[in-house]
């Protein structure tokens, strides 16, 4: 059904601006991942002086199987692979010896696998460290410890109690627990609650603990710079999250045996023959408006006390989800099913007068879901790299962008500008090169360009196309299980950016007028 007409609400991108899009795991550094310390206030800085205004990351959460920010166990939670363990060793309660094994891991990249099995153990001693010591340095750094457990008790126990038993459990999904533990509410009833159990779950408090303290602290140091931060908002949640697992009863799942009854993913098209099957379970959103939409307002609250901006990706499943019944071979099987739509963007501008929300309106949507974008006024996206080998209507074009959008030359699901065009083939090449009157030998710094003086009025650009990397630097490639969410970048190539071409991007900032500054000063 056609969204119903309404005024747009959510008016909120009313100026135009600069961002760079880069994951904290891809920060350089020592210890295997890039962490929320030094280097991650050294990019800020790097921001700061070349004019942009946003940094963008990926969801921040904890990760599982196949390592992805988009597949957490807890939409929630922090990820404790990003704790700086440095800022622990000066606190006093991890001795500076314990971190040597992680100096043995590769700094080009995050190697999972060896990051699991050294970081953990030595989280698990910072916590030792914690309960055996005075907890002065730690609370000047990061606050009172049982003041945080308390504010955040509605997510945090059933949170640790998750992970917790899927330690015990040897990793197993929930599904396949105990019949006694497979809802938080059932193991609430049980008499699963050992002392072990108590101080395992203790110890994934200490984790939220040191990451929302040091994410706090990392995001006021952006703030003194005048830099916002974009947080990412999956619609789905993961199968095996402790979401699923303490609140079923806000998705599509029978109640009594636990099996999903349908779940997500997307239609057959040009791309694949049977469709995707995704695996995410769907909500139920008659049982949501029951209740005014209560868990997606905690969920949301939860990230705009993390975030300046969210975006929430697959908006279109909003207007309309593609339900798969559970066990189908393929997603061929599946219906295009409402969803609340504009009743309940509503519900969320009633709750947030002040949100400031990017759409993901990215592939081929239907007319619904335009009108829906256009019904709640959220700015869209649009990527360059899907601009070209067209015709001059392809929305993606520059000349039929609107203000209220944000472009990227890509995102972290594409390829490098670079890698893109070099892979690209002749058609497309000759179309970028003719449309942006260029040679092509400076592609990335050329899209860069080009978004910068697009009327969309937030342009978005990643840190590999500032490096102007080839297809090395791809951080995920969509359908592909190995090798993504691995990319690092090093010191020194931030340095390089940062002297040789800071002032270049804070000039194309004043040019259009992506800066508020002394506009009195002449350009250079």
């Amino acid at each position: 059904m056609p969204a119903e007409p309404s005024a747009p609400f959510f008016n909120w991108l009313d100026h135009r601006a600069a961002g760079v899009l880069l994951h904290p795991t891809s920060f350089p550094g020592d210890f295997g991942v890039g962490t929320l310390g030094s280097e991650a206030r050294s990019f800020l800085d790097f921001l700061a002086e070349s004019g942009i205004r946003y940094w963008q990351v990926c969801p921040l959460g904890p990760t599982g199987y196949g390592d992805s920010p988009y597949q957490s166990v807890s939409v929630y939670a922090g990820n404790p692979y990003l704790i700086d363990l440095l800022e622990l060793t000066k606190a006093g309660i991890l001795p500076s010896e314990t971190l040597g094994p992680l100096l043995f891991l590769p700094s080009d990249h995050v190697d999972y696998g060896a990051l699991y099995r050294l970081k953990w153990p030595i989280l698990r001693q910072a916590f030792a460290g914690f309960q055996g010591k005075s907890k002065t340095a730690i609370t000047q750094l990061y606050g009172d410890f049982e003041r945080f457990k308390a504010t955040h008790v509605d997510w945090l126990d059933s949170f640790v109690f998750y992970q917790a038993l899927k330690q015990t459990f040897g990793g197993a999904p929930w599904y396949e627990w105990p019949e006694d533990c497979r809802t938080y509410a059932r193991f609430l009833a049980s008499d699963r609650r050992t002392p072990e159990l108590e101080e395992e779950a203790e110890a994934q408090r200490f984790y939220q603990y040191v990451f929302f303290g040091q994410w706090k602290r990392l995001r006021r140091y952006g703030k003194e710079r005048k830099i916002g931060i974009i947080g990412d908002i999956p619609i789905f949640v993961s199968p095996d999250s402790a979401d699923v697992w303490a609140h079923p009863e806000v998705f599509q799942i029978d109640q009594t045996d636990l099996q999903p009854r349908a779940v997500a993913g997307v239609p057959p098209d040009y791309f694949s023959a049977d469709g995707q099957y995704w695996g995410n379970p769907l909500f139920d959103w008659t049982e949501l408006e029951q209740t005014d939409f209560s868990w997606w307002k905690k969920r949301l609250q939860a990230n705009f006390e993390l975030y300046d901006i969210i975006r929430i990706d697959h908006f279109r499943g909003f207007e309309a989800y593609w339900s798969i019944p559970f066990g189908s071979p393929t997603a061929k099987s599946g219906t295009w099913v409402h969803a609340p739509g504009l009743a309940f963007f509503k519900a969320v501008r009633q709750a947030f007068p002040d949100a400031r929300i990017i759409a993901e309106d990215l592939g081929s949507l239907s007319s619904e879901v335009y009108e829906l974008l256009e019904a709640t006024g959220l700015p869209g996206m649009a990527v360059l790299q899907f601009a070209f080998g067209g015709k001059a209507d392809n929305f993606y074009l520059p000349h039929n962008l609107k203000q209220n959008s944000v472009i990227y030359p890509g995102t972290h699901d594409n390829d490098t500008t670079v890698g893109w065009y070099h892979s690209a083939d002749e058609l497309i090449q000759d179309h970028a090169r003719r449309y942006f009157r260029i040679s092509g030998q400076e592609i990335s710094w050329d899209f860069i360009r080009a978004a910068y003086q697009s009327v969309s009025r937030l342009a978005i650009v990643t840190v590999q196309d500032l490096l102007s990397l080839d297809s090395s630097g791809r951080f995920n490639t969509p359908g592909s299980e190995q090798g993504n969410w691995q990319w690092r970048y090093s010191a020194a190539q931030l340095s390089r950016l940062h002297q040789q071409s800071a002032g270049y991007l804070r000039n194309l900032a004043r040019l259009y007028g992506r800066i508020e500054e002394d506009e009195s000063k002449p350009l250079v």
